[in-house]
């Protein structure tokens, strides 16, 4: 229930958005202002910071304290703001390839550290951008500009790649299902720790295929299938049936709570970095010992 002195188009801006008419990034930028109005959270209570892709025009929609990064750098700057202001929430949009492919590295290395972020993969499995070439979760066979005899590889699989990176909050959400999606983020948010919501996000325009309709012959809600959270073997099994294109799941895959980098922190015990005083720091014996 959104309160009524935060209302999801608090967070508009006066840009309106230029996607695709029916692109599932209309209903990702929807779920977000519904999880931020239904948290009450100002827009200075949190930064965003986006990726390059179709996604990264949301920079222009969303009312946020906001970073439109380099392709596939999403990650690091996200990780500056958070360990330089710890107070804010911090959410970071990538897309498929911006995210998974180029930023590969950066995606792995910060769940496995657990910081305090939440990550929204915009998954249309496609490079939409640039006119609909393969990505790294294109399906095999998937045929494009860059693959015009089909894509050779297995695809990257995002939830069973962040369960084996120790990611503590691992979630998959549907474009298609506003509502559900919603409380996805908003749980994403509130977790403490590295929180990962792949979204299953059609691309009208290149991808045929993966269309709103073929997702909804396939998609469960997990809640609804008896799945445990708790339980990291099961959650692997579940991960893995997308890869059989039979069922694929939506909800809470995994969740433990553990400590966040920031907590490993010395500097960080006497609150944010930005409210340290530096004015008795001084940085002349490490100037020496470098120069």
């Amino acid at each position: 229930m959104v309160d009524a002195k935060l209302q999801p188009a608090d967070f508009n801006t006066t840009v309106r958005p230029t996607w695709c008419p029916g692109c599932g990034n209309f209903s990702i930028w929807g779920a977000t202002k519904n999880a931020l109005a239904g948290l009450e959270l100002e827009p200075a209570d949190f930064a965003v910071v986006w990726g390059i892709g179709c996604h990264g025009n949301g920079a222009d929609f969303l009312k946020a304290a906001g970073f439109h990064g380099l392709h596939g750098r999403a990650l690091p700057v996200a990780t500056g703001i958070r360990l330089a202001n710890h107070r804010l929430k911090v959410i970071v949009d990538v897309g498929d390839g911006d995210g998974y492919g180029i930023g590969g590295n950066h995606f792995i290395h910060s769940m496995r550290r657990n910081l305090d972020l939440t990550l929204l993969g915009h998954n249309n499995q496609v490079y939409g951008l640039t006119t609909g070439q393969t990505s790294p979760t294109s399906d095999q066979g998937f045929a494009t500009p860059s693959t015009p005899s089909g894509v050779i590889e297995k695809p990257v699989n995002p939830i069973a790649l962040a369960l084996a990176s120790d990611c503590t909050f691992v979630a998959r959400g549907f474009a298609g299902d506003i509502a559900h999606l919603s409380d996805l983020i908003a749980q994403g948010i509130t977790h403490s720790g590295f929180a990962l919501i792949d979204i299953l996000q059609p691309c009208v325009t290149f991808n045929k295929r993966n269309t709103y309709q073929w997702f909804r012959e396939r998609v469960y809600k997990l809640d609804d299938d008896g799945h445990d959270s708790t339980d990291k073997r099961a959650a692997f099994d579940r991960a893995l049936e997308m890869e059989t294109e039979e069922r694929i799941g939506l909800g809470v895959f995994y969740r433990e709570q553990r400590p966040t980098y920031e907590d490993g922190l010395p500097q960080l015990a006497a609150g944010p970095l930005v409210d340290q005083s530096i004015e008795d720091v001084d940085i002349s014996g490490l100037i020496e010992h470098y120069a």
